[in-house]
């Protein structure tokens, strides 16, 4: 009965139409936030022997979701992390901004290597940690774990700017991380299958670098352009990936 009666006051939006509606909308942001995170992942636990995807990709997202709510139960601190430390340029740097900036270097960093080792894989020595085609499992967590860090601390800020209410955030966090790691498998074994999509995963990735540098450094790019992009570039790359197979079932049945 006490757990109740702590819990009551936290789900009373449930009477409440439009919190249900902040709830949807949240979902959706907080899935469609986590795409960025999820690229991420998919490309680099595919370095990983075979055997080990599944698990890297398992603790990977683990690991966000116990980082989401983490950082909901520190809500407080969160909310602050917003205001400025410093001021630079004419702009105020918040604590926000300087994450956003080291994750936005970070995967600019990561994929401009990536870009490079596909384009040249003779390049052995370039590569993110100096390997060949596969990375330890230690090092694919530890990346995806900084990655984490950047993706979490906004996608919380984002919860607390829609909606006031605590229990609708954690469900929200819950839901879009559910999905994460069920889409997680799928998605990675696509882009295994389709070398071509590589290159193009790499490329949002890169976009996206480079938009949270911008967004630290006071220049706010709306995320409908973003996502616009990366949508009209994957429909074009569907359609040559149609185009591709049914010229090869030709060519097949020509033979």
């Amino acid at each position: 009965m006490q757990l109740i009666d702590f819990l009551a006051p936290h789900f009373q939006f449930v009477s409440d139409p439009t919190a249900w509606v902040a709830l949807l909308t949240l979902v959706v942001l907080e899935i469609v936030l986590g795409i960025d995170n999820l690229i991420f992942i998919s490309i680099l636990t595919n370095k990983l022997p075979e055997a080990q995807r599944a698990r890297a990709r398992r603790l990977g997202i683990s690991a966000a979701l116990v980082m989401r709510l983490v950082l909901l139960a520190t809500i407080s601190i969160i909310v602050q992390l917003t205001t400025p430390v410093f001021t630079a340029f004419g702009h105020g740097f918040s604590w926000r901004d300087l994450i956003l900036i080291a994750g936005g270097l970070f995967l600019v960093w990561k994929a401009t290597k990536e870009i490079h080792h596909t384009v040249d894989p003779d390049d052995h020595q370039d590569t993110m940690l100096g390997g060949t085609l596969q990375i330890s499992l230690a090092g694919a967590i530890f990346q995806i774990l900084l990655l984490d860090l950047v993706f979490s601390i906004d996608s919380i800020i984002t919860a607390v700017g829609m909606t006031d209410e605590i229990a609708i955030m954690y469900i929200a966090v819950i839901v879009a991380v559910t999905v994460m790691m069920l889409a997680a498998g799928p998605l990675a074994n696509f882009i295994a299958k389709n070398p071509s999509i590589v290159m193009l995963a790499l490329g949002f990735l890169l976009m996206i670098g480079m938009t949270l540098i911008a967004d630290g450094m006071g220049y706010h790019v709306p995320k409908g352009y973003i996502y616009a992009a990366m949508g009209f570039s994957a429909l074009v790359e569907g359609l040559n990936m149609l185009a591709r197979r049914r010229k090869k079932a030709r060519t097949g049945d020509g033979h």
